[in-house]
């Protein structure tokens, strides 16, 4: 029988989520065999995990993130250590994950994509290492935002940025059947965006880079954008405004999203500087995903 682990789990503010699970993930003592985070339905909050092969020692542990609450100012959350018996939960998870419904699009595993209404626009996404099965309210929002432009118009030149798993490229594609460039930070991710875009009969549309922003020699090439796309996070989006202003067309337009209700106003002031208007909001619980534009030049 495989060696139990040991799970710590905490639950936490939805802005500190992503932050505390890349510390856990960095740590080398202990060193954690998988972190993942998860959105508590109907709050504001996610449950942080992390999975380790030997217990870890809970006063360290607790003395390794001090730094990082004190640092976000938020009471440090309790940390519950539970042993729980090793089997292959990726695999266990996704027997039972459903398929996400935006709009015209279907994002699912191979398990549940075969019971999508002809009509829908398919995604293939398995669970893995990079974030993004599209299960998030802020991926949901920002297909719905692409399903309704799609409607209207036709974009020829587009971006993703902070692509994660490829979800939101791989859908610009399959709408617009034009190159959708690809940018994240981590190497892993762009990795497997590439393996589901040619999961997905997209290798040849959709082109992963890894990089900070926009910050790659093909991504300034490929400039100016028709629509380009951030689901990331409200401080991020912030600091992308200038660039992304540069690199968007005049009428083009720019899905932001990972945002919350708190954050809007920021954000929308960000980009309202840089003479981008709000074209429309999509909500999905706590997080709005808005759709904004450049205007066309007289």
């Amino acid at each position: 029988m495989p060696t139990p682990l040991t799970q710590a789990s905490l639950r936490i503010q939805a802005h500190a989520a992503y932050v505390l699970s890349d510390l856990l993930e960095g740590l080398e003592t202990p060193q954690a065999l998988s972190v993942t985070a998860f959105e508590i339905p109907g709050t504001a909050e996610f449950t942080v995990q992390a999975f380790y092969a030997d217990p870890p020692d809970a006063a360290h542990l607790r003395e390794l993130l001090t730094p990082l609450f004190e640092a976000l100012q938020i009471a440090p959350p309790q940390i519950i250590f539970s042993e729980i018996q090793n089997r292959d939960w990726v695999s266990d998870s996704l027997r039972d994950l459903p398929p996400v419904r935006a709009g015209r699009f279907v994002v699912a595993g191979q398990h549940a994509l075969s019971q999508a209404p002809r009509s829908a626009i398919r995604l293939h996404i398995e669970a893995g290492q990079a974030f993004g099965t599209g299960h998030h309210q802020t991926t949901t929002g920002c297909l719905l935002a692409l399903d309704t432009l799609a409607r209207r118009t036709r974009r020829r030149r587009v971006l993703d940025l902070g692509c994660g798993s490829g979800v939101l490229a791989m859908a610009a594609a399959k709408l617009w059947r034009r190159q959708v460039y690809a940018s994240d930070i981590d190497p892993v991710a762009v990795r497997v965006a590439r393996e589901n875009a040619v999961r997905n009969g997209l290798g040849a549309l959709v082109r992963p880079v890894t990089a900070a922003g926009l910050n790659h020699p093909a991504i300034a090439d490929a400039a100016p954008y028709d629509l380009i796309m951030a689901n990331i996070l409200a401080r991020p989006l912030i600091a992308l405004a200038a660039p992304v202003a540069r690199y968007i067309a005049p009428g083009g337009y720019i899905v932001l999203s990972g945002l919350l209700h708190s954050q809007e106003a920021a954000v929308r002031s960000a980009y309202a500087t840089k003479g981008l208007y709000l074209a429309r909001r999509f909500v999905r619980g706590e997080w709005p995903t808005l759709l904004l534009r450049k205007p066309v030049l007289r």
